[in-house]
């Protein structure tokens, strides 16, 4: 893949040269993850100033619940939650914030507020004003690939063949984004782990082990395994337990070739990702054994 630039106004990030961390802030009372902790305007403020101040390179902040069974969110209460939020952090951090909506009228006074990249989970299906939108603000774009919505999405997902599926359904979304006049070089794709994928047919260990299939597609790769309820069916543990997992999952993430990891805990993720970083990376030293010889 050619270098990518995610290129945004406070600053610009070169992929490829590291793995950008993108650290979540849901400001809702029902999240699957941490329970509502960041549901007041003070509380959510404090922690994506936390977040930013841990290393997170891109804070992700959303109002509205995506988590499996859940329902829509009316327009009007997703907007009370996250634009004051976005509006005080904008000037308070110095890096750029992604609204996490599906709803144009939300992203809209989002980027107006402070936000600088639109993370849609509907991959642009579910409001036909949102592309129209990203075009004209020329923001990057996650297009997310889920199968139905999240009120139904866990419902006995099925695929006759699982990448391919995905990798067809990445295809038609890139032509239609950038056909919508979305610029090549601000979409990046997520294929959305825990998002209509059977715990029990293993969807989601599959996708980790085989990112490599959408390299072809040439867009970067946004891999979000947080927490996820893969994580805890394989440990037995809730989801305040499992960051371990999530570590061990980033991890796999980074090999398999994902080029920003979007996760809750961003302090403890950054060292792990600096070492996978260093370990997939480097080159040989040609002074010292390049060719897998033995120091003596």
């Amino acid at each position: 893949m050619n270098p990518f630039r995610l290129a945004f106004r406070k600053k610009t990030y070169p992929l490829g040269e590291r793995t950008l961390l993108m650290g979540v802030l849901n400001i809702t009372p029902d999240s699957f993850s941490d329970g509502g902790k960041f549901y007041a305007f003070a509380a959510a403020v404090a922690q994506g100033k936390k977040l930013a101040a841990e290393g997170a390179d891109i804070l992700d902040v959303g109002g509205e619940s995506t988590r499996p069974g859940s329902r829509p969110l009316p327009e009007e209460e997703e907007v009370r939650r996250v634009v004051p939020v976005i509006r005080e952090l904008s000037g308070e951090i110095s890096i750029p914030i992604s609204i996490d909506t599906r709803k144009a009228g939300v992203a809209a006074l989002a980027l107006e507020a402070g936000a600088e990249m639109i993370n849609d989970i509907s991959a642009l299906r579910h409001d036909p004003e949102m592309a129209e939108l990203a075009a004209a603000k020329g923001v990057p774009v996650v297009l997310m690939h889920m199968r139905g919505e999240p009120e139904t999405m866990q419902m006995d997902p099925h695929y006759d063949d699982l990448l391919g599926e995905i990798r067809d359904f990445f295809r038609e979304r890139i032509r239609y984004a950038e056909a919508k006049g979305i610029e090549p070089g601000r979409i990046i794709l997520d294929p959305g782990l825990g998002f209509g994928k059977s715990l029990e047919k293993n969807h989601n260990l599959f996708l980790l082990k085989n990112l490599g299939a959408f390299a072809d597609l040439g867009k970067p790769l946004l891999v979000g395994p947080s927490r996820k309820s893969f994580i805890g069916r394989i440990l037995g543990l809730p989801p305040a337990e499992r960051e371990d997992g999530t570590l061990g999952a980033v991890a796999v993430a980074i090999c398999q070739g994902a080029g920003i990891v979007r996760v809750h805990e961003v302090a403890r993720t950054l060292r792990v990702v600096r070492v996978v970083d260093a370990i997939v990376r480097c080159e040989a030293n040609r002074e010292s054994g390049g060719r897998g010889g033995r120091s003596e």
